[in-house]
């Protein structure tokens, strides 16, 4: 009987189903997957540090004990940080009830006085009930208990992935005479993953602490608790901006009124424009490799699967099954134009 090939349709069908299951498969066991991904992805990111301890001969013990200490300390500052200051935005949010009153008061006038629909506008301002942002404040506190139950799960996956790391490196140089692409693709995937993470961390801290020394100017409260969720934003691709933006300026008309409000979205902006824009893609460049569509969709896909973790680490993830699904097969290279946005070179496989 003759070889037949099996139809692309078929392929493209089998290929999409199995897609699906895996994503619900994942988004079943998202409180694991998820602290497993992060873990590597910690791993991944400090891994330079434990190569120059040992150019340096240190002893095996300390090229685990160092990065390891590195990412739990880094990690526990994080999450007291958010913890104590979503504490204070919860207590603090009640007080605002009288403004949002006067607020919606003015706001009413001003419509009336103007010819505007006064029912549309009060509906639209109810949406920003200080009661729901409160009930947001408390969905924060219960996130980050979330994430200290979590914790244990997290380092313990550290510890054990810091222990690995080396023999995981020998082992896939071993494993280059035989799966050679797959070696590379994986090679890749640590080093983009790696050079994505140590940029966007440093023009975060950037953007963070110039988004805290302008709210500090305009007296906004909880100057700490926006410039952190801002450096966990800029991680967050395509939508990350909004999301650093939006509670802060809340709490600037609450708190300052539309002066205040609208210097904070001004200040944001100009910050965001000069970081984000004109100087990040210089140092980044290509280094990612996925294309802006992709981008948006791996956010989708990946806070689907994983929720609000999934959205943080949208791009690795993007990357890892990259590296396994496309970049390790020499018949996926005009696949790679599709993700990457670029013209395949010339002799790309079909």
């Amino acid at each position: 009987m003759p070889d037949r090939s099996v139809p692309r349709a078929l392929t493209i069908l089998v290929g999409a189903a199995a897609a699906v299951v895996v994503l619900f498969g994942v988004r079943e066991v998202a409180s694991i997957a998820g602290p497993v991904v992060l873990a590597l992805v910690l791993v991944i990111a400090v891994s330079p540090v434990r190569a120059r301890l040992s150019g340096w001969n240190a002893p095996a013990w300390v090229q685990v004990a160092v990065p390891f200490l590195i990412v739990v300390l880094v990690l526990l500052a994080m999450v007291a940080i958010l913890t104590i200051s979503a504490t204070e935005l919860a207590a603090l949010l009640p007080s605002y009830t009288d403004q949002f009153a006067r607020l919606l008061a003015d706001a009413q006038h001003w419509a009336v006085t103007h010819g505007l629909s006064n029912d549309m506008l009060s509906k639209a301002l109810e949406a920003f009930d200080p009661g729901r942002v409160l009930g947001l404040a408390q969905y924060l506190l219960g996130s980050l208990i979330g994430v200290l139950s979590a914790l244990f799960l997290i380092v313990v996956l550290l510890l054990a992935m810091s222990l690995d790391a080396p023999v995981t490196a020998r082992i896939l140089a071993t494993g280059e005479g035989e799966r050679p692409r797959l070696v590379t693709a994986l090679a890749t995937f640590a080093h983009k993953t790696r050079r994505y993470l140590i940029v966007s961390t440093v023009f975060g801290l950037i953007n963070a602490i110039l988004d805290m020394v302008a709210l500090s100017l305009l007296d906004v409260p909880l100057p700490l608790l926006w410039g952190v969720l801002a450096l966990i934003a800029n991680y967050i691709p395509n939508i990350g901006f909004v999301i650093a933006l939006l509670p802060p300026t809340m709490l600037a008309l609450l708190d300052g009124g539309v002066r205040t409000m609208a210097l904070v979205i001004v200040a944001y902006i100009v910050i965001n424009v000069v970081t984000q824009s004109f100087i990040l893609p210089k140092f980044l460049g290509d280094a990612v490799g996925l294309s802006t569509t992709m981008t948006f969709i791996s956010l989708i896909v990946w806070t689907f699967a994983l929720g609000p973790l999934g959205a943080i680490l949208a791009i690795p993830l993007s990357l890892l099954t990259r590296a396994l699904l496309i970049d390790s097969d020499p018949n996926a290279k005009w696949v790679q134009g599709l993700v990457s946005g670029k013209l395949p070179s010339a002799g790309a496989g079909s």
